[in-house]
Formats: C-alpha cells, structure tokens, sequence
C-alpha cells in the first residue's frame, strides 16, 4: 500500500470554465489558482480539494459511470442554506431527505449537469 493525501481532484468536462468557477465559487466557496486559455483550477473548501474545469462542450455533463461527488456539510441545519445557494448559482434540486433524524442530504445539478450530493454524516 502507498500513503497519499487522499483524493485530491476531480476534472470535470464543462462546456464554459468561468460559468463553472462562478457555481462552485458562490455555492462551495472555491478559489481559483490556475488557468489557461481552455481551464481553471480551483482549490478547496477542503485542504486539498482541487477541481478542474476543462472546456470540452461535446462530454459535459456525461458522468462515464461516475454517478455523483459529494461535500459534507459542517452543520445539518445548513442544507436548506446550501440549496438555497445551489439554485441561485444557476443549479438545480434533485432530491432531497434524511438518512436518518439529523443527517440531512440533498442531490443537485451543477449548470453542466453533473450530480452533486450535499450532506450532512
């Protein structure tokens, strides 16, 4: 077994790189750090969270057998909050519910159509 950080990063086709950097900004709070002509990468909210926005109209959206990532909610009382901030970023709710008492979850849409599991553990 080797010892890594975890995973670190996600790239995800997007067909607009700064419509992408706006959702997760306004709704996760990522910062940017790099870019080129055709991505930018963001860090965070974790210590070492990375997504990539990579301009590639024709597979945005098209999970290839990945069905959803998620972020875990500091708070279970801030999931109304979170969907909230998810549709006036330009996302979508999916579903949402309960685990169990308290441990609130909620499936959404980025703009590009990627599944987004917001929770609370």
């Amino acid at each position: 077994m080797i010892k890594t950080h975890g995973l670190t990063h996600i790239s995800l086709a997007v067909r607009d790189p700064e419509r992408s950097l706006r959702f997760y900004r306004e709704v996760f709070g990522v910062k940017e750090y790099y870019r080129d002509e055709d991505s930018i990468q963001v860090q965070g909210p974790g210590s070492h969270d990375v997504l990539a926005f990579e301009r590639k109209a024709g597979a945005a959206g098209v999970p290839g057998g990945i069905e959803h990532f998620g972020f875990r909610l500091v708070r279970p009382e801030d999931i109304d909050t979170a969907v909230k901030e998810v549709e006036r970023a330009g996302g979508r709710l999916l579903r949402r519910g309960e685990f169990a008492p308290g441990l609130p979850y909620a499936y959404v849409h980025d703009p590009d159509g990627y599944e987004i599991e917001i929770w609370y553990e």
